[in-house]
């Protein structure tokens, strides 16, 4: 109940109040309304979609270490991928690397086989032409490059 002074006319006081009262239950209303419809919403979860598939292909995982190994070399977009192998079979030795570092400074990346037999060469520049002929009196040189 408002107090009326003399003459029904209500105070500033009173004007104010009555003003925040309705302004606060207003928010309040409005408030829970926004709350009830955005809660019941459910939304899209992207367990229950099922992807589209019409365009997508997932390239197969490459089958053998070697596969592995020479789709890295591709998917670094080297102009040059070589396959060093040594004639002799065996794996290779810290001289090995020395001389192929030596007589291939261009090669960017170098990527072994775990069994240590065999490395992959990429590089954007060729070997030069008497490095090369020193390299393949110890290395059989195998080129994969754009194959």
């Amino acid at each position: 109940m408002s107090r009326k002074h003399a003459g029904g006319v209500r105070t500033a006081y009173e004007n104010t109040m009555r003003s925040l009262k309705r302004f606060v239950v207003i928010t309040v209303i409005v408030t829970s309304a926004a709350i009830a419809f955005t809660a019941c919403r459910r939304s899209a979860s992207s367990d229950d979609e099922t992807p589209d598939t019409s365009t997508y292909r997932p390239l197969p995982t490459p089958a053998t270490e070697f596969e592995q190994k020479l789709k890295l070399m591709r998917d670094a977009h080297f102009q040059i991928v070589l396959l060093f192998t040594r004639l002799d079979g065996k794996e290779f030795t810290p001289e090995d690397k020395e001389l192929l570092h030596a007589n291939a400074p261009r090669v960017v990346d170098w990527v072994g086989m775990d069994d240590k037999k065999k490395y992959f060469a990429g590089s954007n520049f060729p070997i030069e032409q008497k490095n090369l002929a020193v390299l393949q009196k110890r290395y059989k040189i195998e080129d994969y490059s754009g194959k």
